[in-house]
């Protein structure tokens, strides 16, 4: 009988769990224990469909828990030396060239989003409502990511921003987590948030000159790179997290 229902369900629970927790959950497996002591362990509500689904996929196929163990020490192992290759490619807006293939900086940032399963940080000087990237951001907080978007405020720009406020671009996606960089942490009156990226479970980073806006990611011509895998994804989210930690950017309310 084939497995292949046991081994999704095993890589869906390393996936929502990370390293860390679904190593907690190999010793877990490798005394043997049942799956009431598996979930008071974990105590993560958004693993508890997966723990079920992965015991009830090991009763089904009587696959004992030394076994479970041992292939989810090697899909993590195997995943660790896959996070250690690093793919950078180029991601463009604007006009193509016949011959040169290239990266639409619309379709990649989409799919960043997509492919988001627990974190995804941005940042961004301007922004406009662009309906293929609020659909995305609303089904990555509907499936349980945490999503920080840094913008920049008509304050903070001193006159450079006009329209709205480009926080406004996110009015429509609920459990949004909005930031800024306060004028007290600036260090001078012509400091801007000028930063434009998107980092998705500290794996995949998209760094470029493009806003967050339709006119940048479609039409402009605007230039930056897809890096996967290696260290540059993991510190850029670090550097992130550490700047909202110290209170360099504070959340945006109202």
């Amino acid at each position: 009988m084939s497995r292949a229902e046991f081994e999704a369900a095993a890589e869906v629970l390393a996936s929502v769990l990370g390293s860390s927790r679904t190593k907690d959950l190999v010793g877990v497996l490798a005394r043997e224990q049942r799956m009431e002591h598996a979930l008071s362990v974990v105590q993560d509500p958004r693993a508890s469909d997966a723990i079920r689904d992965l015991y009830a996929a090991m009763e089904k196929h009587r696959i004992p828990h030394a076994e479970v163990a041992a292939y989810l020490r090697g899909f993590l192992a195997g995943r660790t030396r896959q996070g250690a290759e690093v793919d950078v490619r180029t991601v463009w807006s604007g006009p193509t060239t016949p011959g040169v293939p290239v990266r639409a900086t619309a379709q990649v940032l989409t799919e960043v989003v997509g492919g988001a399963e627990r974190e995804l940080l941005a940042m961004t000087y301007a922004a406009r409502a662009y309906k293929p990237l609020l659909a995305a951001l609303r089904a990555a907080i509907a499936r349980g990511v945490e999503v920080h978007v840094v913008v920049e405020t008509k304050a903070g720009a001193a006159g450079l921003l006009a329209g709205p406020e480009p926080a406004d671009a996110f009015a429509t996606v609920p459990g949004i987590r909005l930031w800024h960089w306060t004028s007290e942490s600036r260090g001078h009156q012509r400091a801007r948030q000028h930063a434009k990226l998107a980092v998705a479970d500290r794996r995949v980073l998209l760094l470029g000159s493009a806003n967050l806006t339709e006119s940048a990611v479609r039409r402009n011509l605007e230039a930056g790179v897809l890096i996967t895998g290696g260290d540059a994804p993991k510190r850029a989210a670090e550097h992130v997290r550490e700047l909202q930690r110290r209170g360099v950017l504070t959340p945006l309310t109202g």
